[in-house]
């Protein structure tokens, strides 16, 4: 089961938030208004360690304190509403789940996104509402696939809206032209052969990528539509991606995946900051 936590954390800000919010306009007023009564019931209630002074506190804790919950959302909300605003249209942490990105990213990579890189989105319904950019060939992307909407993906933008996409005999071709390779290194992985390479999509600087040699290459053609942007993972024969499931439209994107912070692959196992950097 999926847990919708940008849900979760948004009804809890604005929970929290509201009971903060009716307490101050509706009963804070009354309960300091009995403390000024309760101190006049209890001359020399300012003098610490009297009588009174202790008669005062017990009566204003049984008769004008706030209550636990006016307390507890007056504490949290403001620690609750900058994590919303940071993970929501700043940066969102992010682990890797799967092989599909490999070599770039690893499994038990925790990433940063940024989440205004393509535009400030209002969090739950993802609706923007601020364009700043647009998704370019070679960015690593997270996003929902199509009609998976609970769960997300992260991918590389291979071709963008307009751009022909082609994949013959594991080369890959934008627009007719084939996508330079340099190969690196082959060498056995498990039951596979891999052969590691470096790639470079038109515009960028390259980034790393690997197949599968025992495996077919799953050629096909296709047009990226308007608004909708062609993904493939870095692992191309162990990615499930545009190939399987589409192209991903623009309402989907969640943001651009830019860097590495911590490596940790299980519970038990030490969290490592070796691979922490910037996403190629």
């Amino acid at each position: 089961m999926n847990i919708d936590f940008p849900l979760i954390l948004v009804i809890v800000v604005l929970g929290s938030g509201a009971i903060w919010l009716l307490d101050s306009l509706l009963l804070a007023r009354g309960r300091a208004a009995r403390r000024l009564q309760l101190a006049e019931l209890f001359p020399g209630y300012d003098q610490a360690g009297s009588k009174a002074s202790q008669a005062f506190a017990d009566a204003c804790d049984k008769e004008a304190s706030e209550p636990a919950v006016v307390e507890y959302a007056r504490s949290f909300f403001p620690v609750l509403a900058v994590v919303l605003v940071l993970r929501s249209f700043l940066y969102e942490p992010f682990q890797i789940p799967s092989s599909s990105m490999v070599p770039t990213l690893e499994v038990g990579d925790y990433i940063l996104v940024n989440k205004f890189s393509y535009g400030l989105r209002l969090p739950v319904t993802r609706t923007k509402i601020v364009d700043v950019g647009e998704p370019e060939r070679g960015d690593v992307m997270v996003f929902f696939p199509p009609h998976q909407n609970d769960t997300y993906y992260i991918k590389r933008v291979i071709g963008i809206p307009g751009d022909r996409v082609a994949y013959r005999n594991k080369q890959l071709l934008v627009n007719g032209e084939p996508v330079p390779q340099e190969w690196l290194a082959e060498f056995p992985s498990g039951r596979y052969t891999v052969k590691m390479g470096r790639e470079a999509l038109p515009g960028t600087d390259g980034h790393l990528m690997q197949v599968d040699n025992r495996r077919g290459p799953r050629n096909f053609s296709v047009v990226v539509q308007p608004g909708h942007y062609f993904m493939m993972g870095d692992n191309r024969d162990n990615s499930s991606d545009s190939r399987v499931w589409g192209q991903v439209p623009e309402r989907d994107i969640v943001g651009k995946a830019v860097a590495i912070w911590m490596h940790w692959e299980e519970f038990l196992s030490v969290p490592s900051f070796g691979r922490a950097g910037a996403i190629d």
